[in-house]
């Protein structure tokens, strides 16, 4: 894991904190693949970057292992699997939720997940090193009304995060996670164009701002590296101190 360049996979990386999780490993000299279900836009972020592309849907366990393969066979084995891809895939009160939107949620942020872990991780495991890095919420430790479906999705990968740190630490492979608070992104441009709503939100965060992609991208380029070797299992909140409140 020292030596560069890596082999980094970013699911999700075509926008948002994925793609600056990307374009920073890229800066560093590792080899990015930008995955996501866009091929348009994946080829397009890639291109920029100077990087490898794959589209995906991480939800689709087929999609999953012929994208691994692909990657494997292009590009080399993954030493870096940062699982950013998510959505909230709407809003409301759990009483009131679409089914649809709940299942939609869970099936792209908690299974999607799981199966870049299985596959990507089974890999790792035969060479005996890689890490893992996955992009949670502090939403899973501290409730928001209306969000519910999605903070419920994210606590389990914090569950899934730990599960597989304890089964993987013995064959060399280290899994965390970063918890965002609220962040500049085309998924928050909703929040963050509203003027009312940001200053309230802005409101619960010590620090008084909601944070930018920048804020975001150097926590998990810190966890995959050797400098957090002695770290697994472990959930890094990057929220301006959101949590305290």
């Amino acid at each position: 894991m020292d030596e560069l360049p890596r082999v980094v996979l970013v699911t999700g990386a075509a926008s948002g904190i994925g793609r600056g999780v990307a374009e920073s490993f890229a800066a560093n000299g590792d080899r990015v693949v930008v995955a996501d279900i866009s091929a348009e836009a994946a080829e397009e972020v890639a291109a920029g970057l100077g990087a490898e592309w794959v589209a995906v849907d991480i939800s689709d366990a087929d999609a999953v292992e012929a994208a691994v393969r692909d990657v494997h066979d292009r590009v080399g084995e993954v030493d870096v699997l940062v699982n950013n891809a998510g959505l909230t895939a709407g809003g409301g009160q759990l009483v009131e939720l679409d089914v649809a939107v709940f299942d939609a949620c869970f099936r792209v942020n908690l299974r999607g997940t799981f199966l870049m872990t299985r596959a990507v991780g089974a890999r790792m495991a035969e060479r005996g090193r890689g890490a893992i890095v996955n992009i949670t919420s502090i939403g899973a430790r501290q409730p928001t009304p209306g969000l519910g479906h999605y903070e419920a999705s994210k606590a389990a990968v914090e569950a899934l995060t730990r599960s597989a740190a304890i089964e993987l630490a013995p064959r060399g492979i280290r899994v965390n996670a970063v918890a965002p608070g609220p962040v500049r992104t085309p998924m928050t441009a909703g929040l963050t164009a509203d003027a009312a709503a940001r200053s309230a939100w802005e409101q619960r965060i010590p620090l008084a701002r909601i944070a930018e992609v920048d804020d975001v991208v150097p926590a998990v380029v810190f966890l995959a590296s050797p400098q957090a070797r002695h770290i697994t299992g472990a959930s890094l909140p990057v929220d301006g101190g959101q949590l305290l409140g």
